[in-house]
């Protein structure tokens, strides 16, 4: 059996920030989940990635077990940005490789740009570097009416019922069959019933409409793997974009994957985040 995962509230500002740890070594692997998401995102692969050393997964403020503000102002990207920064400053994490899904994703890639000296390689899995389609605030609106009027357990059921409704892509219906519906929803449920319903919607929001940092990526040098799901449709373009615009970056397209590949290609998402590891790490980057 792996050692139980070790896990702290570290305080950054005027939040809590609660990060699992694993392993050991010199340098750290930090991970940072997308929107309505947690530290859960890695649950699995959290002990097999702590094989080859130290590995850091931690909530963003009003997900997971880290602080619910309530306060729709303190929700913002650069706010993110600063709880990752503030989260390794407190657990004495100097330097590290850095992976962000989605919506961590665009707070790594502000990571990278603004201290690069505390990134030593990348991970952008399933990301975007501008902001999403602005089609994309209508449901956010939506959403966030839902969760303000009804609580965070109707919007989880909406979203349920939404999903096994609607065309997903097959990755994502095949990894509901593989887990198991009794319990791949509960998982959902309990994300979203940890969800702040203010980050929900100011970071809905934010989503849409950040300024993003895409006129920025020749800027990046450190090792970098651009990573995306074949299934994840709305962010296969951007994922070429980020490759040919990062100097030296390696985009690497899950087969039999959407936007979730650690769950629904996981042994391929593995063999691609380790191949990284050990490039980067080989490179004394």
């Amino acid at each position: 059996m792996p050692p139980e995962p070790r896990i702290a509230r570290v305080r950054v500002g005027d939040v809590e920030i609660e990060v699992e740890e694993h392993g050991d070594g010199p340098r750290a692997f930090v991970l940072v989940h997308g929107f309505t998401g947690s530290r859960d995102d890695f649950r699995e692969m959290l002990p097999r990635l702590a094989e080859r050393g130290r590995t850091l997964a931690l909530d963003l403020r009003g997900h997971g077990g880290s602080t619910n503000t309530g306060d729709l102002a303190s929700y913002t990207l650069d706010a993110l940005y600063g709880d990752v920064l503030g989260a390794l400053d407190a657990l004495g994490v100097e330097r590290c490789d850095l992976l962000g899904h989605s919506m961590g994703g665009m707070v790594a890639m502000r990571v990278a740009l603004d201290a690069p000296e505390r990134v030593a390689s990348l991970v952008l899995m399933n990301t975007a570097p501008s902001p999403v389609t602005p089609g994309a605030r209508r449901f956010f609106e939506a959403a966030a009416k839902i969760a303000r009027e009804q609580g965070m357990e109707a919007l989880a059921a909406i979203s349920r019922a939404a999903a096994e409704r609607d065309q997903r892509p097959r990755a994502f219906r095949r990894c509901v069959e593989r887990m198991g519906a009794e319990l791949f929803w509960p998982r959902q449920r309990a994300k979203m019933l940890a969800m702040d319903p203010a980050a929900f919607e100011a970071l809905g929001y934010a989503l849409t409409d950040h300024p993003g940092v895409e006129h920025r990526l020749g800027e990046l040098r450190c090792p970098t793997l651009v990573l995306v799901g074949a299934e994840d449709e709305p962010f296969l373009e951007a994922a070429a974009r980020m490759e040919a615009a990062i100097p030296g970056a390696r985009r690497v397209v899950v087969e039999d994957a959407a936007h979730s590949p650690q769950f629904e290609n996981p042994e391929a998402w593995l063999a691609a985040v380790l191949d990284h590891l050990a490039r980067a790490r080989a490179e004394g980057a």
